[in-house]
Order: C-alpha cells, then structure tokens, then sequence
C-alpha cells in the first residue's frame, strides 16, 4: 500500500509537468519524421522505418533517465524526503515507487513511436508487439541510471548528465543514426560491451521476427539493468542511513 500511494504521487509530479510530455513523446516524433523525410528524398538506403523505428523507439526511452533522476534528485535534496524517511518506508520500497510510474509511460512511448511508425509506412504485423516487449529490459536500465543519477547527484546534475551526456552517448553507441560497423575496431568493441546498441539490435530483431538473435540482446541488456539497479539500492539505502 505503501509503495502503491508513494507511486501514484510520483505519476502525478510526471503528467503535471508538460516538459516530460515534450520530450518523451513529442521530440522522438520529431525526429522520426524528419529522418523518413531525409530517406524519401536522398537514393541510398540510410534511414529505412524497418531499422529506424526501433532505434527512435529506444531513443525516447532514455527520457526515462533524466525524469527519473530529476524526480529523486528533487525529492533527495528537499524535506520530502527527509519527512518520508521517518516512515517504514525501505530503500527499495522507495525505488519501485519512483520504478513504477515509469514502465506504463515506457510501453506508452514505444506504442506511439511505432504507431507513427505505421502512419509513416511501416508494415503493420504482429511483431510490433514484440517490439514493445523486447523495449520493457532496456527501458528498466535507463530507469535504473535515472534513479543511480537521482541519488548521486543533484537536480542540476542530473539534468546535464540524464539529460545531454546520457541521450547522446546511448544514441550514438547504440547506433541509432548510423551502422556501428562503419566504423569498426574499437568504438564498434565498447558499443558491444554497453547494453545500448543491443537494446537497438534486440528491437529490430523483433521486428525482423529473428528470435534467436533477439535471446542474446535481451540477457545482455538485463544484465545490465539488474546491475545498474542494484547498485541504485545499495547506494540509495546508505544516503538514507546517513541520513
């Protein structure tokens, strides 16, 4: 019950700031229409809808990050949090009520990429919705940065670093805007090693319907998210005992 009210007011601080709205909905739109404006009009293939879509669809889940961190970071350095402490409330009781509004808003995003997607020209079929399932890992990490950043840092902080650094780093090693074997040797070797290109390649595995190759991506991403999150409690539990 706890953690249920806790989240309930955290999806409230979400849906009332239109910002959050903008960039988690609005700006990936954005940029999937231009970027299929740039493929009608160029003659080489470069921004297909096929491989486009699940790499925007991702890209508007590193929103997550920067709304989750800003939500912690403000709670953290605020008297709310400091009153909520005084509450049977554990550290993880707090996380899963910051986690929690955040995956509904994920599926939403995911769902409204791809149906624009379609809109756009993308075929319609069932592998859409795997899509949308195959998103759920990566979008429980960058939740999981978002509430390490949150406890870490401060509400500015956190803006520069959820908000530019991580957006930008995630799109480029996840290969959203180009072919990571373009470029090859070690870049291509980092990207491998993060968790965010395969979030890209296990999306447009599950478009393409090549589930033996969605498998690895979907283990390598949770892993991640699993780490990044357990690291977020343990850090999370010692500022409240600090506290």
């Amino acid at each position: 019950m706890r953690v249920s009210a806790f989240a309930r007011r955290n999806l409230k601080e979400l849906v009332r700031d239109p910002l959050t709205l903008f960039f988690g909905l609005g700006f990936p739109m954005v940029l999937l229409g231009l970027m299929t404006l740039i493929q009608r009009n160029v003659p080489v293939r470069i921004f297909e809808l096929d491989t486009l879509a699940p790499g925007i669809a991702l890209f508007g889940l590193t929103f997550l990050a920067l709304f989750s961190g800003l939500l912690v970071a403000k709670d953290r350095t605020s008297a709310f949090l400091a009153r909520l402490t005084a509450s049977p409330m554990t550290a993880a009781d707090f996380l899963l009520g910051y986690l929690l509004p955040m995956l509904p808003m994920a599926v939403g995003q995911t769902a409204i990429c791809l149906g624009a997607s379609v809109a756009l020209g993308l075929p319609l079929s069932w592998n859409l919705l795997a899509v949308v399932l195959a998103l759920i890992p990566s979008a429980l990490l960058f939740i999981a940065l978002g509430l390490l950043c949150g406890t870490l840092f401060n509400d500015r902080q956190v803006g520069g670093m959820c908000g530019a650094i991580l957006t930008n780093v995630a799109a480029w090693l996840a290969g959203i805007w180009f072919d990571l074997s373009l470029v090859g040797g070690t870049f291509r070797k980092v990207a491998y090693a993060l968790p965010f290109v395969h979030g890209a390649d296990g999306a447009k595995a599950a478009l393409a319907g090549d589930w033996g190759a969605l498998t690895g991506h979907l283990l390598w991403v949770s892993a991640w998210a699993a780490a990044v999150m357990a690291l977020a409690v343990w850090l999370f539990r010692r500022r409240l005992v600090e506290r």
